[in-house]
């Protein structure tokens, strides 16, 4: 682990915790819910993320019960930034009800979802090698 960044709002203490490793960054949601206040301030945690360089992301959605199209919405932002600097984004340990939003919204064939945090990680240093990025 190479840094740890806790976000936090006036509405919410530690909504968000970035953990920047190398290679990847985990960007975790400490709030059960996905969306409203919280969907502007992950967008803009996203976008600055990317622009410090950070190519590849793990989004884990481990204490997160709920997801509106806000939410939706800012997981799309952040799979579009990744796949646009050639990494990869990657959402783990979501619930069965997220799991269902994103089917039903068809968006399970444009998002990378595994199952647990340690599979993400697994997954991204793969990636990487495979994309000869090496982990930089």
């Amino acid at each position: 682990m190479i840094g740890y960044i806790c976000i936090s709002s006036k509405y919410n203490p530690m909504i968000l915790t970035v953990t920047q490793t190398k290679g990847y960054s985990i960007v975790k949601v400490e709030a059960n819910k996905l969306g409203g206040v919280l969907s502007p301030e992950l967008k803009d945690k996203f976008v600055e993320l990317n622009q410090l360089g950070v190519k590849s992301m793990i989004f884990n959605l481990g204490n997160v019960q709920y997801c509106d199209s806000s939410g939706l919405s800012a997981i799309l932002v952040g799979n579009r930034l990744c796949k646009d600097a050639g990494g990869a984004f990657v959402i783990c340990e979501i619930n069965d009800i997220i799991n269902k939003l994103i089917q039903i919204s068809q968006l399970d064939s444009i998002l990378t979802i595994i199952s647990t945090q340690q599979e993400a990680m697994d997954f991204l240093i793969m990636d990487n090698i495979e994309k000869g990025l090496d982990n930089e």
